[in-house]
């Protein structure tokens, strides 16, 4: 028969046994908080951008895509058909005002100028043969009314004559009567005259200066005719670099057509283009900063082009420094057009995470080794700074680099 254990012997075995199953507890509870260290995410410090969220100026800004171009370019056409002779510059060359460029055959424009000069002296003579001609007909009309004048004199005075030996008795009635109708048909004769020679008068100035402005028409025509085959020869119209020649030999070209381009490349501006929905925020006179590479240069935008094209606005911007050694032809920018300014906001440092105002996830340094991420929310922003509207306090440590694939992980560790 076995004998009882006694009850004080019980509970100690009983407390021993409860002890030993709490230290294994305890035993795995550590063993599973070292393997949850070993299994966290971890990223390596040295990896990562992290900025402290700080108070400050915000300039506000909306970024525009840019090119860089010369700010003078003249484009040189052609005034008129002709094939292309010889070519005596090249792209790239710096050229005087003056300096030859192409040559051009104008021998049939020539042609046509030199037969435009005779046709132009007909012209001249046959304004002289009509003058001398309008002159003579009306001198021949004036002629007439001094005959019919003298004439009227003499009717007048044998109306006197009449009525006098009709005074006397010597004359009738009939005569005197007749002399008179003679004196009033001739009178109207000769008003009819003169009314006919007033408006010969306003005919011949009339054709005369019809002649005359066909003549000054033709000789504008004449002109510009002189001034296209003086153009025609292809010249630099200033010292400049020359960006582009039409070299191919023999070929034909247009009236109108693109024959070179020279520019000034010691001085440069800023063509940009951005969404017509920020079209009230883009105005001439407005400040802008313009990033190449990892310069950031200044400027104020000079011009703004109605839309070209649906969706987008373009606009110059003239540069602080125009010839400033970063800028270069071609070169594209990034332009920010600063639209306000805010002052005494929380801000953090703008990166590839910010495309635009809302609500971000990002990850915050919890401590020296960890990052856990936070709800935030974002306003505007500039080149350098996106406005902190909550989620963030001053002097949180924030990772502005791309954290994506780790965007399901409730906490990533800091290695080194």
């Amino acid at each position: 028969m076995d004998r009882a254990i006694p009850l004080g012997v019980q509970r100690k075995r009983k407390m021993a046994k409860t002890g030993k199953y709490a230290l294994i507890t305890a035993a795995i509870a550590g063993v599973a908080v070292w393997l949850g260290m070993l299994l966290m995410t971890s990223v390596d410090r040295k990896s990562l951008l992290i900025s402290a969220v700080d108070r400050g100026t915000i300039d506000v800004s909306v970024t525009a895509t840019g090119k860089v171009v010369p700010a003078f370019e003249e484009i040189i056409i052609s005034p008129i058909s002709a094939q292309i002779l010889e070519v005596f510059a090249h792209s790239g060359d710096t050229v005087d005002a003056g300096t030859p460029l192409l040559r051009l055959d104008l021998q049939s424009a020539q042609t046509d100028y030199s037969n435009a000069l005779d046709e132009q002296e007909i012209r001249r003579q046959q304004l002289v043969q009509l003058t001398a001609n309008i002159e003579t007909q009306l001198s021949d009309r004036r002629m007439q009314i001094e005959v019919e004048e003298m004439k009227l004199g003499q009717l007048e005075a044998q109306l006197r004559n009449e009525q006098y030996l009709d005074s006397l008795g010597s004359g009738t009635k009939d005569r005197v009567r007749q002399a008179e109708v003679t004196l009033r048909t001739a009178r109207l004769q000769l008003q009819q005259l003169r009314q006919q020679y007033q408006n010969e008068v306003r005919t011949k100035q009339a054709d005369l200066k019809m002649q005359q402005l066909r003549n000054s028409i033709a000789d504008k025509a004449l002109t510009a005719t002189r001034r296209t085959l003086d153009e025609a020869n292809i010249r630099s119209p200033r010292k400049a670099t020359l960006t582009y020649i039409c070299s191919d030999l023999g070929s034909q070209i247009g009236a109108g057509t693109k024959v070179a381009v020279i520019s000034d490349l010691t001085r440069f501006k800023i063509e940009a283009q951005i969404a017509d929905s920020y079209s009230d925020r883009v105005a001439a006179g407005g400040s802008v900063q313009v990033k190449i590479g990892k310069e950031r240069l200044h400027g104020t935008i000079s011009t703004v082009t109605p839309p070209r094209q649906a969706g987008a606005i373009t606009f110059t911007v003239a540069m602080d420094n125009p010839s400033h050694p970063k800028l270069r032809s071609g070169l594209k920018a990034e332009v920010f057009v600063i639209t306000s300014t805010k002052d005494d906001v929380l801000r953090l440092r703008n990166g590839s995470y910010y495309t635009g105002a809302g609500n971000y996830t990002l990850f915050i340094q919890k401590d020296p080794h960890t990052l856990v991420p936070r709800a935030i929310r974002l306003g505007e922003c500039n080149y350098d700074y996106v406005e902190v509207l909550s989620g963030l306090d001053e002097g949180d440590s924030v990772v502005i680099s791309d954290m994506n694939k780790y965007k399901k992980a409730e906490k990533v560790k800091l290695s080194r």
